[in-house]
């Protein structure tokens, strides 16, 4: 996943329902106490139309990051726009409902369950009647066993990404017609449904050659509401029409074009016409937003705020223009299906110790981080309490309190179990080292500016070069292509060091006498206080940090610095350049601030988009970072490689899969694995919150808040816009008729 729209590289997945007013679970003795699920924090904002106020034919415009380089959503290079194309033109199972729970896709299955379980687990599907392939085929056994074959990860001539629930099948056969299917697995599958979401044709699963290249570029054969009409990558587009042979309801629009547009460049083409959906960032949404009629109230959904607050009193020049541009657009805005955690490099250094990781957990005031970035957009501002499913998933349970919430002197005495101590002696540092010395981690020096890019630490592990979301893999030994970091010897009067190349030390004062410093500190972050409230001084913060402007801090007031061991406690917190990671580098300074009130100093560098995975995340070139991960309906299944225990690979290199942290357990690996054995689900869903609770414990990660969904659309657009959770319905887009009005803004 991209650090900061990391989400869909992957298809979401879920088992279960609420048990909370018409829908009871037999599994459950009863409903009086409440589901720990919860419900979404935000709805769709799709501007929800019944099929009859929807015109027939018509093109949807619709932004995408871009142009895929396969069609085939099992190889390791698919990306978001790999999966919306399969979305709309092939069979899913299963898709995700508006709770972001699974459901039976009925234009594909009338059908399908547990049919036995002794002495081995079967599933019976039941398809459609009327489901065929774009050649006039039915779909039936054969696409199954052929997508099965290429999946089990037995033979090494398929370049699959990923076999997860393939690898327990033993076999597939015809049922009593050709429209059963029965699957026999050799070990117990909680998460079956996840299987064949999508399935492709038997063409393309048939042969290692025919999956390995044949679905790259096209796809002969289909079966959804669209087909693949062509894939233009001179333009940056690709073409859907109509499917002649869909079954279901007619698709409403003729086509749907799939244009890649930079996300810096999205609003410019909304104005210009050239887009009716995309996609946008939060200086581009409020923009937008202000441009639009306001409503009479708020919308129900997403947050029950406006977008842009209290309308201004008083446009200026721009905003004017921007009212001619983006007149007819709106804003629709939701949660994703994501979340964005702290993460935590426990493969070495100070934050090898788990008390160390727990004393920065107990540092960060979570609450005020979600508010931070998405109270402004008038989304709900709760923090994010499982790592493993999101409010309203049926595997969803506040576990965070397994490692307990802010509190400053907890952190404190966690720092100094662990040996790091306020005000200790620490042993002066080299500002300068020889060219090509390594520079990695947060105990070593950064080059010289001039010199050559740092180099990965010793004994660094071999690497994936892939984007996490997509890609399981060793570590890199890559060298970085960030710029040389270095730390400033200027000294500021209290204001953070900074170095010519954008690296800045918090915490990190060059003040000799503790009265000295504690004022200045106390001034430094008393110029920033209005971003705070007063809850922070009753939870630790230092005594005048949060004063008005001028207002002298008392002496003794600031953190001293912890150490140890003749060394300072600094942590590298590495953060990414590009124009969409603002709301990121935004945090990061914010965490920073936290940290620095129990003594712990940061070295923020900001490094460059494309090398910030692969050269930092990757392959451990870190201490502190921030991205995202998906949550998906199957944690057992999905959840399981980012969280698994590193193990050494053969080549005596660390395996860690997708655990970029690097810390993990075999207790949380255990309950991992008899969560996908259990087909109770029920008991399933309570040891994944188990697996979470030691998860939190751990502190290898924090999930910090659910990311923000905006998109701008046209205003007659409908059934299109911030998804949230659920699968799009390609078949009911389409453009209002005049007159018509669209349902309520969210669900």
């Amino acid at each position: 996943m991209s650090h900061d729209g990391v989400a869909t590289r992957s298809v979401m997945r879920s088992v279960a329902f609420l048990c909370a007013g018409a829908l009871a679970m037999s599994v459950l003795a009863g409903c009086s106490d409440p589901d720990p699920a919860g419900k979404p924090l935000a709805g769709q904002d799709i501007a929800s139309a019944a099929r009859a106020q929807i015109a027939d034919g018509g093109t949807l415009r619709w932004a995408v990051d871009a142009v895929p380089e396969t069609l085939n959503t099992f190889q390791s290079d698919a990306d978001a726009t790999t999966t919306r194309i399969a979305q709309a033109t092939l069979p899913s199972m299963f898709r995700s409902d508006r709770g972001g729970r699974p459901e039976r896709n009925p234009s594909y299955l009338e059908s399908a369950k547990t049919v036995e379980t002794e002495p081995k687990q079967v599933v019976l599907y039941k398809l459609n009647q009327q489901a065929v392939w774009s050649d006039g085929r039915e779909i039936g056994a054969a696409d199954f066993a052929a997508q099965w074959r290429a999946l089990s990860g037995k033979d090494s001539a398929y370049w699959t990404a990923r076999n997860a629930g393939y690898d327990r099948i033993e076999k597939i056969e015809r049922g009593d017609n050709d429209l059963e299917v029965r699957v026999t697995f050799g070990r117990p599958y909680a998460d079956w449904r996840s299987l064949f979401s999508p399935l492709y044709p038997k063409e393309v699963m048939g042969t290692p050659d025919a999956f390995n290249d044949g679905a790259r570029g096209k796809l002969k054969v289909s079966a959804g509401p669209f087909v693949v009409r062509k894939i233009d990558r001179k333009d940056d587009e690709v073409r859907l029409t109509r499917n002649p042979r869909w079954w279901g309801e007619p698709a409403k629009l003729e086509e749907i074009v799939l244009r890649a547009v930079p996300r810096g460049e999205r609003a410019a083409e909304l104005a210009a016409g050239e887009l009716d959906l995309a996609e946008v960032d939060p200086t581009a949404a409020r923009r937008i937003a202000l441009a639009a009629p306001r409503p009479k109230a708020p919308t129900a959904s997403a947050g029950g705020t406006s977008l842009m607050g209290p309308p201004p009193r008083a446009l200026t020049a721009k905003q004017r223009r921007d009212q001619a541009r983006f007149r007819g657009f709106e804003v629709r805005k939701s949660l994703e299906p994501a979340y964005t955690q702290l993460a935590l490099n426990g493969g070495d250094g100070p934050l090898a110790d788990e008390r160390v990781r727990r004393g920065v957990a107990r540092a960060l005031d979570r609450e005020e981080l979600a508010k931070l970035v998405l109270s402004p957009l008038g989304l709900p501002a709760e923090p994010v309490g499982s790592h493993l499913a999101l409010s309203g998933q049926a595997a969803y349970a506040d576990s965070s309190g397994a490692i307990g919430g802010q509190d400053t002197a907890e952190a404190q005495a966690l720092l100094t179990d662990a040996g790091w101590v306020p005000g200790g002696p620490v042993k002066e540092e080299k500002k300068e080292k020889k060219k090509g010395e390594e520079a990695a981690g947060s105990e070593a020096e950064k080059p010289e500016k001039g010199s050559e890019a740092e180099k990965p630490k010793k004994g660094s592990e071999k690497g994936s070069e892939k984007d996490p979301a997509k890609e399981s893999g060793k570590e890199s030994g890559k060298e970085s292509e960030e710029k040389p970091e270095k730390r400033s010897d200027k000294k500021d009067s209290g204001k953070d060091s900074e170095g010519d190349d954008g690296t800045y030390v918090v915490g990190e004062d060059n003040k000799g006498d503790d009265e000295s410093r504690a004022g200045e500190q106390g001034k430094h972050l008393a110029q920033d206080g209005k971003q705070y409230g007063s809850s922070q001084l009753q939870q630790g913060g230092a005594p005048g940090a949060y004063a008005p402007r001028g207002t002298a801090a008392p002496a003794g007031a600031a953190v001293r610095p912890l150490a140890k061991d003749g060394k300072a406690l600094t942590l590298r917190f590495v953060v990414p350049t590009g124009e969409g990671s603002q709301a990121l580098r935004t945090v990061a300074d914010r965490i920073a601030i936290m940290l620095e009130r129990v003594g712990i100093r940061t070295v923020i560098s900001k490094v460059a988009d494309e090398s910030y995975f692969k050269d930092h995340i990757a392959s451990g070139q870190y201490d502190l970072a921030l991205y995202s991960w998906p949550t998906s309906a199957y944690p057992a299944t999905d959840a399981r490689p980012i969280y698994a225990k590193p193990v050494p690979a053969a080549d005596g290199s660390l395996n860690v899969e997708q655990n970029y942290t690097r810390v993990g357990t075999d207790q949380v690996d255990q309950l991992f694995d008899e969560a996908i054995a259990t087909l109770d689900e029920s008991e399933s869903r309570s040891l994944i919150r188990k697996a979470d609770s030691r998860i939190w414990a751990a502190a290898g990660s924090i999930p910090l808040y659910q990311r923000p969904q905006l998109t701008a659309a046209r205003r007659d657009v409908a059934n299109a816009g911030a998804f949230g959770f659920g699968t799009p319905v390609f078949e009911d887009m389409g453009f209002l008729k005049k007159g018509a009005n669209p349902g309520p803004a969210a669900s």
